[in-house]
């Protein structure tokens, strides 16, 4: 007997997910959404390079289609969220089965149900959402949970996750101070004009039914408004670049460029997105930023239809915890961050086919404001010298600068 699954943006039913013999899925667009010449857009990976809607996706073994097997968590996250549920890690189908109402942007997914059916299936969810008090499902490695903002300033988690407006993100067991990082270093891009989300640092004691996590390295949480839900629990749709282009998680760091995005931005965002790109491609060179991958760019569609680059998100120096760090993708060749000078972004302009002029521009221009920006701030960013230290030498050793 198959499973079946709704696959809803918002309340419009975009296609079903299958579950096929051998614990492969299937999916396939609702005619009705391949007719409805205003249909919101789903992912750009579904498009052909002539427009196109491509109709259906099959997939390999427990693994959902690249787009699908992208909204669910990573690591140590999906682990103890499958183990809540019952559910092996690897089996996908299931996984969003379990998490499909609180997945990242506009997409529901829920299991399809006879109406006789249906009061014992509630009974069912029910007792599955007293078991699993955590089924917060944005993905990511580092622990996250979703959270609702109280009165008191402090943050609540949901019992079941649903509905929370923040993200919280937790110290390291392994590095610390990377909370204060990350804040430090999305005020620097907000003082160099790219968007971020609303964030603050919080104790960790102002979090409340955290379950057991052990000995971490440091007191501070960092909270981070979710952009893709607005006014009133409003869900606005957001895909990463690997559902961008179509790749598992596990290639992240691999199957494609910075180069790449620049042409993927310039196409579909224009001269607006590209500046903010090369802006943040530009930072991400200067404070040493080693885990910019796929999944780190997204792109938003406040309409349903008309893709933004997102607001930055995941921007943390990885330098002080990894010296010689390397770039997560490459840029016109080189992961070498040390080693990029202003010729590989001219050969990036060249190879995306976006303008040349426009692009160093935007590079010179973002060099010169962003050493300004970080030798008047740095002091007031809550990371101990050390830290600072190892930044500032890695900013010496940049032929960018």
């Amino acid at each position: 007997m198959t499973d079946l699954l709704d696959v809803r943006l918002g309340e419009i039913i975009v296609g079903k997910l299958t579950l096929l013999s051998g614990d492969r899925a299937f999916f396939a667009f609702e005619e009705a959404y391949l007719s409805d010449a205003n249909r919101p857009i789903l992912s750009q990976s579904f498009f052909t390079q002539t427009g196109d809607l491509i109709p259906e996706t099959r997939t390999i073994q427990t693994r959902l289609p690249p787009f699908f097997s992208n909204l669910l968590p990573e690591g140590h996250l999906r682990t103890y969220l499958a183990a809540k549920g019952g559910i092996k890690p690897s089996r996908e189908f299931k996984l969003i089965e379990l998490l499909g109402e609180d997945l990242p942007g506009a997409v529901i997914i829920k299991s399809v149900i006879g109406v006789s059916a249906l009061q014992g299936k509630e009974v069912e969810m029910q007792r599955s959402l007293e078991q699993v008090p955590y089924r917060f499902s944005l993905a990511g490695v580092q622990l996250k949970f979703s959270a609702l903002a109280e009165s008191t300033g402090g943050l609540t988690i949901p019992a079941n996750g649903i509905g929370g407006d923040w993200i919280i993100k937790l110290p390291s067991q392994n590095f610390a101070y990377v909370p204060e990082n990350e804040w430090s270093m999305l005020h620097l891009a907000r003082n160099m004009g790219i968007p971020v989300p609303e964030n603050k640092l919080i104790d960790m004691g102002e979090i409340k039914g955290l379950p057991d996590l052990g000995v971490l390295a440091g007191t501070k949480a960092l909270a981070v408004k979710r952009f893709d839900r607005g006014t009133s629990g409003t869900r606005i749709h957001i895909e990463d670049f690997a559902q961008v282009y179509g790749v598992f998680p596990d290639d992240k760091y691999a199957k494609v460029s910075y180069t790449n995005i620049a042409n993927m931005v310039w196409t579909l965002t224009g001269e607006e997105g590209l500046v903010d790109f090369v802006k943040r491609l530009v930072i991400t060179i200067f404070i040493g930023n080693g885990d910019m991958h796929l999944k780190n760019w997204s792109f938003l569609y406040p309409d349903g239809k008309t893709p933004e680059l997102a607001p930055a998100y995941d921007f943390v120096s990885t330098i002080p915890y990894i010296p010689d760090d390397q770039l997560a993708l490459s840029i016109s060749g080189t992961k070498e961050i040390t080693a990029i000078d202003i010729t590989h972004f001219q050969k990036l302009a060249t190879k995306a086919s976006v303008p040349e002029f426009l692009t160093v521009k935007t590079v010179k221009e973002t060099i010169e404001a962003v050493r300004e920006v970080w030798s008047e701030k740095q002091k007031d960013y809550p990371l101990p010298k050390e830290i600072l230290n190892r930044i500032n030498q890695h900013i010496k050793c940049l032929k960018l600068v």
